[in-house]
């Protein structure tokens, strides 16, 4: 072959090798060079021949331009971030004469098409009217029904606690007439064997009352005692409808009862006499450092009986609830044939401090039953969702951590435990 005989020529001042380019010297050289406007003209003429010239491959004009490509590309990825692949065709209509990385593309996407809504969709807008209705449905049942006044005082000589039923006023009508036949029952919580009413008052809305009740009791058992008050509008021919009631819980409220004093009272709506299902007390301590909730079940009192005996035997099961479901849950012994247990058992639950806005505690208060299926005496609630006392006694607790906050919880049937609903047991 011709090229196996040629000779390796010396490099020529045109091409020199590659330790003259890199010199210092040739660069300067070369830089003067270019400072010539002839030299400028020359070397875009060549350029220009270079890209057209057919004594160059194409395959090498190819292989050329596509490491040119690969390397403008990487070096993009590692200035930029990519744009999206909806930009493709957009890059494609770019003159060419504009520099394509200077364009900002962004990265958001576009704006989603409205799908069109089908006749079966379910439109939740359209039921918040719904939820409003509820809500007023609510507030009827815990407005008010007028108000009662009554006055207590104590008798230390006979033992006895004195209620007179003064007057009520502003009762709601229950008959067609547009008025009532109002009359008030009175007991002394727990005890409902022993109930006092007043009289009939026709066809007034504003009756005057001014009846004495005596109800025997020792002074050392009033703080464990309730006032009940139920008012009823008589019917002679058929069952007296309850206008509403009015439950004191504290008798000390207003004094020490050693003198005689008034006591105002708004009525709360009511459809039937609540029953009494009795007290638990329980304390709560939160360790943030170790994330643990200790409940303790101390004791119960005036529990519902649940047997023919007029006893129960009554534990307490203690559910962890995380958004309406039960995680976990604990048991306390069972006391025989008591309405007033003494547990002082420990319950304890592992919750992260993250948690706590989350979880729940479902206290129940149950009855076993060796035959058949154990009862449900009452329940209460605590947790940041919980109402009234079961909120309060939870935010103390978090608000002075490691130290046992007890409180008495009044039981209630299951069906009012939860705003939600009856709670899974």
């Amino acid at each position: 072959m011709p090229w196996r005989n040629k000779e390796a020529s010396s490099p020529s001042p045109a091409n020199p090798p590659l330790e003259a380019l890199q010199s210092p010297s040739f660069r300067g050289n070369m830089a003067d060079k270019l400072k010539d406007p002839s030299t400028l003209g020359f070397l875009e003429a060549a350029v220009k021949i270079s890209h057209t010239s057919p004594d160059i491959p194409a395959e090498v004009q190819m292989s050329v331009k596509e490491h040119i490509m690969r390397h403008t590309r990487l070096q993009r990825q590692t200035t930029e971030p990519a744009s999206s692949t909806r930009h493709t065709s957009f890059k494609r209509h770019l003159p060419r004469q504009m520099h394509v990385s200077s364009v900002d593309y962004g990265n958001e996407l576009p704006p989603a098409a409205e799908q069109p809504t089908s006749i079966g969709r379910i439109k939740p807008e359209l039921y918040k009217q719904k939820s409003v209705d509820g809500d007023d449905a609510k507030s009827e049942a815990t407005k008010s029904c007028g108000k009662i006044n009554f006055s207590l005082r104590y008798d230390y000589e006979t033992e006895t606690l004195i209620v007179r039923i003064l007057k009520a006023f502003d009762l709601p009508a229950k008959d067609f007439c547009g008025s009532s036949d109002p009359y008030v029952k009175i007991y002394l919580l727990p005890d409902r064997k022993c109930k006092l009413q007043t009289r009939v008052h026709r066809k007034t809305l504003n009756p005057t009352f001014d009846e004495n009740f005596h109800f025997p009791v020792p002074y050392e058992e009033l703080a464990d005692r309730k006032l009940h008050l139920s008012v009823f509008d008589f019917d002679r021919f058929s069952r007296h409808d309850m206008i509403g009631e009015v439950i004191l819980d504290n008798l000390f409220e207003a004094s020490d009862l050693s003198r005689e004093t008034s006591i105002w009272k708004d009525i709360q709506y009511a459809t039937s006499e609540s029953v009494d299902l009795g007290e638990i007390m329980f304390s709560l301590c939160y360790l943030p450092t170790a994330g643990r909730l200790t409940l303790t079940v101390i004791k119960c009192r005036n529990l519902k009986a649940m047997d023919i005996t007029g006893y129960s035997d009554p534990y307490v099961k203690v559910s962890l609830l995380c958004d309406g479901r039960r995680l976990k849950k604990k048991k306390t012994t069972i006391k025989k044939n008591t309405l007033n247990p003494v547990y002082n058992e420990a319950i304890i639950f592992d919750i992260p401090p993250e948690n706590m806005d989350q979880v729940s505690l479902l206290i129940s208060v149950m009855d076993y039953d060796r035959v058949g299926h154990n009862e449900i005496i009452g329940v209460c609630r605590v947790g940041i969702n919980a109402e009234g006392l079961g909120r309060d006694h939870w935010n103390e607790m978090l608000a002075y951590p490691r130290k046992p906050i007890a409180h008495w919880h009044s039981l209630v049937e299951v069906k009012k435990s939860f705003k939600e609903g009856k709670p899974r047991l």
